[in-house]
């Protein structure tokens, strides 16, 4: 099913009555074809009114998009098969974290990825992606035998946060989100990281600690979603669209401040209007990084992760 945004919804009957002239009429009747024409150029006009100055609070809405391909569309589409692995052989599985070994253009790797649900059962049973501590111990299990034999990993984020129910803190959240990113810094395999929706807070960074960091256009990554933050700040919500401009969240304004370290382009409009458009960038993309990385020692590798996260912040000492 197809989902509008509030600022989307000019689109919605044009969009759909392309699709119900194509579906139970024939698009090759001149009496069809004139008004499909008509109603294609219009929503071209629109798009470009309403896609070419997108405000951070609008791309942080496309970052959720319900249509917005999730990492089961990255990894159906980009390797060739997938051999998931379940688990950390301590306590229970954590759907809303992925984990497993694949084939990339014939790079076998590792790839951790956060999980939404597409609908609302499946939201339901991986929790929208906000990992409990299990999650992210499979993360470093699979991490571990990726170290072992030499494998590099990529991982792609897209949650608005680790879980931070009682029974998860109980469990020991901090202390697990704390050991997957201290252990990735350790890791003597390349690590390609990608952020393909939400990037929240330490639930992100937990599988975050990449060599190379790259961002969908229409990505965020921040500490803090919009919301939370107007309502911290300023105790009113409604204020999230001031926040989200505070917050820098998006690619562009990330990669100037070089906490990432590519942009990966969208179709016109955002990943959701195009999938396979979206694929083959992330592919490009993916594929010169990984290569690029492959070439580097492993020790050079280890030590610039090192310096590339410890010059990331802007301070200044006081006597």
């Amino acid at each position: 099913m197809r989902y509008y945004l509030d600022f989307e919804k000019k689109l919605e009957p044009i969009e759909r009555r392309i699709d119900e002239i194509e579906r139970f009429y024939n698009v090759n009747d001149p009496r069809y074809a004139k008004e499909v024409s008509f109603l294609t150029k219009k929503i071209s006009k629109l798009k470009k009114d309403i896609y070419s100055d997108l405000t951070n609070w609008q791309r942080s809405q496309i970052s959720r998009h319900l249509n917005r391909p999730q990492r089961r569309e990255y990894i159906t589409n980009l390797v060739s098969y997938l051999w998931e692995i379940h688990g950390y052989r301590k306590y229970k599985d954590d759907p809303a974290i992925v984990c497993g070994f694949a084939r990339f253009d014939g790079i076998k790797l590792a790839v951790i990825g956060h999980q939404k649900g597409q609908d609302v059962r499946e939201m339901a049973k991986r929790n929208l992606g906000m990992a409990h501590p299990e999650g992210y111990r499979k993360a470093i299990r699979i991490m571990e035998l990726a170290n072992r034999w030499g494998k590099p990993i990529v991982t792609f984020i897209d949650t608005p946060g680790a879980f931070p129910g009682v029974g998860a803190e109980e469990r020991g959240q901090a202390e697990a989100i704390a050991s997957s990113i201290c252990y990735m810094f350790s890791l003597s395999v390349p690590i390609v990281t990608i952020v393909i929706g939400e990037g929240g807070s330490g639930g992100a960074l937990a599988i975050g600690v990449g060599d190379r960091v790259l961002m969908l256009e229409n990505a965020t990554y921040s500490v803090i979603s919009p919301e939370g933050c107007a309502s911290i700040l300023w105790r009113d919500g409604s204020k999230k669209s001031l926040a989200a401009e505070s917050l820098k969240p998006t690619a562009y304004e990330l990669f100037k401040l070089k906490v990432i370290d590519d942009v990966i382009k969208e179709p016109f409009g955002g990943a959701h209007r195009n999938w396979d458009e979206t694929f083959l960038n992330v592919k490009g993309i993916l594929e010169k990084h990984l290569m690029q990385l492959m070439e580097v020692p492993i020790e050079e590798l280890q030590q610039k992760r090192y310096e590339k996260f410890r010059r990331m912040g802007i301070f200044e000492e006081t006597k």
